[in-house]
């Protein structure tokens, strides 16, 4: 019952404060390139390396129709991407695109040699030090994280992601995370979900409840009246989708990415218009702006 409460809850703070519209996204047109190839330092708990061998490397990048690009790739034992490295391949592809980066723990340096081919940084943000410790293998802090958000604020949008149950499953700093984000500005925010995936050493665990992951978005909607969330690609499919989509759609997200009928079912009869969009969620941002 307490669950439901927030939800409706939530639901009239996101009618009060946004149009009846709502973003599917299905980014067919955002070229995901990888700096590093598949090659990443780190073995990270969540990942393995295993998403890199979804992305096309840099050097045999052939963007065609792309609209934007999403620039990401391995960690160097830091938490780092070697975001300099192939900046002449980089600014090629930046020609007429949009540009949204991954680029982990970076300092000034490398943020202003990145710069001008930056639109968007999408910046995995974590609010539990032990999560950092046993996910990526860092000796990183929660206030390493802080420190690069307020960093690279300063030459690009940066959209926090933050994973729910980054930590094999469990809500773990997740909601500090929301904590120390409510004390600073904030653009955009994006939620994204757990996924088990074979050849990581997370591949067992189970996903966090989709209840979970909907009272945290109410949470946010709620904690954030008027800052635009979304709910990201990464996430389990199936029957898991179709239980969280439509929560999230009740919890006042304003934008999800290849939403499940279910929810598109629940937009239409909510009375909340589609706006469909073909990139990823943050290039939004900067094609239409802010969300009205």
């Amino acid at each position: 019952m307490a669950e439901k409460l927030r939800l409706e809850e939530a639901w009239r703070v996101r009618r009060a404060k946004f149009p009846p519209v709502i973003g599917f996204d299905y980014p067919l047109s955002t070229l995901c390139v990888s700096l590093t190839g598949e090659r990443c330092e780190l073995d990270c708990a969540h990942c393995g390396g295993q998403y890199l061998k979804h992305m096309v490397p840099v050097w045999e990048a052939d963007p065609q129709c792309a609209t934007s690009c999403l620039v990401s790739g391995g960690c160097d034992h830091r938490g780092r991407v070697p975001v300099t490295s192939h900046l002449d391949m980089v600014e090629q592809l930046r020609r007429g695109r949009i540009m949204n980066w991954h680029v982990g723990l970076i300092a000034r340096e490398e943020a202003e040699a990145i710069a001008p081919y930056v639109d968007i940084i999408s910046l995995d943000f974590v609010g539990d030090n032990e999560t950092i410790k046993e996910v990526y293998g860092l000796e990183a802090t929660v206030e390493d994280y802080v420190r690069t958000y307020e960093l690279l604020r300063g030459y690009a949008t940066v959209v926090p992601h933050i994973t729910v149950g980054l930590r094999g499953g469990r809500i773990s700093g997740e909601y500090r995370a929301l904590d120390i984000l409510e004390e600073r500005e904030l653009d955009a925010l994006t939620f994204i979900v757990l996924i088990p995936t074979p050849g990581t050493r997370y591949a067992d665990r189970e996903p966090p409840p989709p209840e979970e992951v909907a009272e945290l978005l109410a949470e946010a909607r709620l904690r954030f009246p008027r800052v635009p969330i979304q709910l990201g690609c990464m996430r389990p499919r199936g029957e898991y989708r179709d239980r969280l989509d439509p929560m999230a759609v009740q919890a006042g997200v304003n934008v999800i990415v290849s939403p499940s009928r279910t929810a598109v079912a629940l937009a239409g009869e909510l009375g909340l218009e589609v706006d469909r969009g073909e990139e990823c969620c943050a290039v939004r941002l900067k094609r239409k702006g802010r969300h009205e």
